[in-house]
């Protein structure tokens, strides 16, 4: 009998040193750098390879296989060359040699077919944070095949959220979640630990302990569009509508391209999509742009007008109404306050990117007095750096909440 040797972080050995079957609930929640998003995918391919299983992978909101969590599973089955030799792998699918087979479904506009799925045998819900109460109660029945598991990951934003009731207020029976922050990670990168310090020197303490230690993310006066911003599903109305109104800012080791589509009516600010990943080369930008957000090349795109070169090779390689928008002092002030000068500003859902950034933007906080000063932090900004290149036409002609 051939014996493996399986490395996880120790909160997580008791989590995982059960038989299948024996609990009806993993999970575990906490802060960024953790590892615990790997390590239950590296274990959902170990038990996958243990016994053919069906493996639902479930988030609140995925609109392609990009968005799901099939980027985990496939990275952590790399990972491990038994592993790998046992899966098949494609770039929409996850399939094991013995008859494992991997799901990838959202949940907001798939209950129906959720629910029709036989024989799941374990069903992980990924930012489990963001997933309501009507989805839980459509989900949980579903998964009921004998010896079925539901496991569950979150960072925690909000006290009394769905899953916070569920698994941190009133654990069920047969569960075991853990909390896990940087800190619990044996393997923790270098390069997050350089973030995580510049991060604690810099950030409101609210917000650092929210993205780093897994703290609940109160609301804070620190925040830059606090009680400014909802999420919901919308449908523009292109001929009523001002726009669209498409921005772009630059990045690539450490920030991500950023691109969004906005509109704007009933002075309110629409986030319709966005789209960007860290790493993306200028030769793939205009194509992958355009892949996600429908008819990004077809409308004038403001970008960042540092980068010329790159707006010169996107003009002739995809983008051709793609141009720079000129920065210059007070320009990250002036967006700021042209953004809150709309009623409200509506994103939609499939917008995770603009939506996370709106929730930490922050201004910097004195760590000694606590006072909020109006300087605002330079990170969690790429997305809201796009929405102001591409609002910028209208700030130049003194529009308040409105296009004129």
């Amino acid at each position: 009998m051939t014996i493996a040797k399986v490395q996880l972080p120790p909160k997580l050995v008791p989590v995982f040193s059960q038989p299948r079957g024996s609990l009806r609930y993993r999970g575990a929640f906490g802060g960024r750098g953790s590892g615990k998003s790997f390590s239950f995918a590296k274990m959902a391919a170990i038990f996958g390879y243990a016994e053919p299983l069906r493996i639902l992978c479930v988030r609140e909101l995925q609109s392609s296989i990009k968005e799901s969590f099939h980027a985990e599973i496939k990275n952590a089955i790399a990972s491990t060359p038994w592993l790998a030799d046992a899966y098949d792998v494609g770039v929409d699918y996850v399939r094991g040699k013995n008859g494992t087979e991997f799901i990838f479904k959202g949940l907001r506009h798939n209950q129906g077919s959720i629910k029709s799925l036989a024989q799941i045998d374990i069903c992980i819900v990924e930012e489990a944070e963001d997933v309501p109460e009507t989805s839980w109660q459509s989900l949980e029945p579903t998964i009921r095949a004998p010896k079925s598991e539901i496991w569950v990951i979150w960072n925690p934003r909000h006290k009394d959220s769905p899953v916070d009731k569920r698994f941190i207020q009133a654990a069920p029976k047969r569960s075991m979640i853990v909390k896990m922050n940087h800190d619990d990670n044996p393997w923790f990168p270098e390069v997050l630990e350089e973030q995580r310090l510049h991060a604690k020197e810099t950030m409101d303490d609210a917000l650092y302990r929210h993205v780093w230690e897994g703290d609940y993310y109160e609301l804070s006066e620190s925040q830059i569009f606090r009680n400014k911003y909802r999420v919901e599903e919308f449908e523009p109305h292109q001929k009523l509508w001002d726009g669209p109104y498409n921005g772009l800012d630059f990045g690539f080791a450490r920030d991500p391209t950023a691109a969004v589509k906005c509109w704007v009516f009933d002075k309110k600010l629409w986030i319709e999509y966005d789209a960007g990943m860290v790493g993306l080369e200028l030769d793939d930008t205009a194509e992958y742009l355009k892949k996600i957000i429908p008819d990004y090349g077809k409308h004038k795109i403001r970008a960042d007008s540092a980068r010329p070169e790159s707006i010169s090779y996107l003009k002739r390689h995809g983008l051709p109404f793609c141009v720079g928008v000129e920065k210059g002092k007070g320009s990250v002030e002036d967006g700021i306050e042209h953004i809150k000068s709309y009623n409200e500003v509506i994103i939609h859902p499939r917008c995770k990117n603009t939506l996370s950034e709106f929730r930490l933007y922050s201004y910097k906080t004195d760590r000694l007095t606590g006072e909020v000063q109006p300087v605002p932090v330079d990170d969690n900004n790429h997305y809201i750096d796009a929405l102001r290149y591409a609002l910028r036409p209208l700030m130049s002609k003194g529009a308040r909440g409105y296009a004129l």
